[in-house]
C-alpha cells in the first residue's frame, strides 16, 4: 500500500509542481473494502485504446517529498521489473492526478513517470498471473516501489494479503496487435520461477567490488556474490545480495544496509535457468 502523503502530493504537484512533506488532514488508514464484490476475478482488464495525453498530471518535472521526478518522453518500449504495491479504500472516490475519480474496483494504476493515460501489462513474477491496467495517477512515492495498483488489480495478481509483490511492467502500444500469451502459459506449466537479487554496487575494478562484498559478508547482513559481466570498456563486477524470497525481505535488507552506508540499491529480477 502507499504512504500517507502520496495522493495529497499529487494534487499539489498538478497545480504547482510542488509536493508536500506533511499534512494537517487526519490520518485515515488504507485498506480493503468491508464487502468486496464476489466477482473480482471476473472484472475485465483495461482495454488499450488510443488516448490523448492529458494536461493534468503530466508536468515535465515535479517534486514530491524532496525527490525530483522527470516524465518520460514516451512510454514506448518501456519495461521494468521491481516491487508493486496497491491502494484501496483510503483513496476511493478521490481525484487522481489527471483529474479522474479513483475507483478501487477499476483496473487502474499509478506510476511516477510514464505519460498518462497509459496502458501497462503487469505480470506477477511469482505466480505469473498477468493483467492489463490503465495508468491515470502518480505514485507510488516509496523509493522501492515501481507501480501502485488498484484494489482489483492487486486482487487479480494475488498480492492483496502480502501488500506487495515482485512484478514486471511493460508498456502497451494501443496501435499494435495484442501479444500472444503462450509464453506465460508455458512458464506456468513448467513451474519456472525467478531469482531476485539486490544489487548494491557495480565496479570496473575487481578490488573495489571485493572490498564491498567483504564488508557485507563480515557484517553477516546477508549472502553476497560478485557477478562478472563484459562491459563496453572491460569487465564489470556487480555486487549482489540474494537470492531473496519476498518484498518484506527486500525492505528489511535495504534498511539494514543503510547502517553500513549503502544507500543506492537496484532490484534485479531474472528468470532462473
Amino acid at each position: 500500500m502507499n504512504n500517507l502523503c502520496r495522493h495529497l502530493a499529487t494534487l499539489f504537484l498538478i497545480a504547482s509542481a510542488v509536493g508536500c512533506s506533511h499534512s494537517n488532514r487526519p490520518i485515515i488508514h488504507d485498506g480493503t473494502p468491508n464487502q468486496p464484490p464476489a466477482n473480482i476475478a471476473s472484472i475485465p482488464d483495461a482495454t488499450p485504446k488510443i488516448e490523448p495525453i492529458t494536461r493534468a498530471g503530466n508536468p515535465p518535472t515535479y517534486t514530491v517529498l524532496g525527490k525530483h521526478y522527470r516524465l518520460m518522453d514516451s512510454g514506448k518500449g518501456y519495461v521494468e521489473r521491481g516491487i508493486a504495491s496497491w491502494y484501496g479504500t483510503k483513496f476511493h472516490g478521490r481525484k487522481t492526478s489527471n483529474g479522474e475519480e479513483y475507483d478501487m474496483y477499476a483496473m487502474t494504476a499509478a506510476h511516477k513517470t510514464i505519460p498518462i493515460p497509459a496502458y501497462l501489462r503487469v505480470t506477477n513474477l511469482k505466480n505469473h498471473r498477468s493483467i492489463i491496467v490503465r495508468v491515470n495517477d502518480r505514485g507510488p512515492f516509496h523509493s522501492n516501489r515501481i507501480i501502485d495498483l488498484s484494489y482489483t488489480a492487486a486482487a487479480k495478481l494475488d498480492i492483496l494479503k502480502t501488500g506487495t509483490g515482485f512484478v514486471e511492467i511493460k508498456a502497451i502500444d494501443p496501435t499494435a496487435p495484442p501479444p500472444k500469451r503462450e509464453n506465460i502459459k508455458s512458464i506456468q506449466k513448467a513451474g519456472i520461477t525467478d531469482e531476485i537479487y539486490l544489487q548494491i554496487g557495480a565496479f570496473g575494478q575487481h578490488a573495489n567490488a571485493l572490498k564491498l562484498s567483504q564488508q557485507i559478508h563480515d557484517s553477516k547482513v546477508a549472502f553476497v556474490r560478485i557477478k562478472t559481466e563484459n562491459g563496453k570498456i572491460g569487465p564489470l563486477y556487480r555486487v549482489q545480495i540474494g537470492p531473496l524470497e519476498s518484498t518484506d525481505e527486500v525492505d528489511d535488507l535495504i534498511q539494514r544496509l543503510i547502517q553500513f552506508g549503502v544507500t543506492k540499491t537496484h532490484l534485479i529480477v531474472k528468470p532462473k535457468i
